[in-house]
Order: C-alpha cells, then structure tokens, then sequence
C-alpha cells in the first residue's frame, strides 16, 4: 500500500474563517466493490470517522453523527449533518458535511473517485473543509495539523476495514 508522499494542500484564511483543502491518492488491496461498500455505507463510514460518539441515519442519502474532535484541551463536541450529494456506483461518489459546536461551524464537502489498479483499487479523494467562528479564529496553522490528522485517522481506518471486507 502506497499513499500520496504528502496530501495536497492549500488554505486560504479570512476573518475567523478558514478553509483547508486536503487531497491523496490511496491504495488498497481489494477489489473496486468491496471498497464502495465500505465508503458507500453510511453505518460503514460511522466506523471509519474519529471521535464518533452517536450515529443516526433518517435516510438513504442523509445521516447525523455526534463527533468530538479533538482540539486542544479536551475537544470540540459537534453535531454533523451529512448529506450524499452525488454518487455514480462503483465509482464516484460525493458528500457534504455541516457541523455545529460551541465556537465553530464547520462546512465539509468531500468526494473520491475508485479506479481498478494492480489487482486491487486506486482512490483518489478530496475533502474540502472550512472553519467559521471563534475555532476559525485559531488560524490555519493550529487548524491544518488537526485536519491532516483527521484524515489519517480516516484512510488508516479504511485500509482496516477494506481488508477485513475482503478477506
């Protein structure tokens, strides 16, 4: 398994907001089907997020999860409301994600493209955040480690659950 050397990135920050684009390619060893039923599944990505404290679906293409992302002391208990934006099975999909906490309001739009390679999948993925409010405040520099650390969390708990799907 071999992972971008780095996850793209770029920032942009304005008046306690911040926005911080992530992107990578991930390689996994399994077949193209048994990597979108994993990140396909609503219950399926409950799993792969961290800080995941409740999970509640109300259809196929809308979910709420309560998370507590670690930020600082402590950390910052959100409700997320996911939404599936577009999805063309089993290849692209897309979502978006808005959070609210104490001190943040988070907008989240990711989407990953499958493609078949060397016996097992190729993803290439993209998360598009942005932070408003007083955690936005804190500046991209605090917040850009927190979210390349979310999204390993993520990707290594893919890897976990593809291989367990697989086998």
């Amino acid at each position: 398994m071999v992972d971008a050397a780095e996850p793209g990135l770029h920032a942009r920050q304005r008046l306690g907001d911040v926005e911080v684009i992530v992107s990578g390619t991930k390689q996994l060893a399994a077949p193209r089907e048994v990597v979108w039923g994993v990140i396909n599944e609503p219950a399926e990505m409950a799993k792969l997020m961290p800080g995941v404290e409740s999970f509640e679906i109300q259809d196929e293409k809308h979910w709420t999860a309560k998370v507590k992302v670690p930020l600082g002391l402590g950390g910052l208990k959100m409700t997320m409301n996911f939404e599936r934006l577009e999805e063309r099975e089993p290849e692209f999909a897309s979502m978006r994600a808005k959070g609210q906490g104490v001190g943040a309001l988070m907008d989240m739009t990711t989407s990953f493209t499958l493609s078949e390679a060397d016996g097992g999948t190729s993803m290439a993925w993209e998360a598009d955040v942005k932070i408003a409010g007083p955690v936005g405040a804190m500046g991209q520099r605090v917040l850009q480690p927190i979210v390349n650390q979310q999204v390993g969390q993520v990707l290594e708990a893919l890897e976990q659950r593809v291989s367990a799907a697989s086998s």
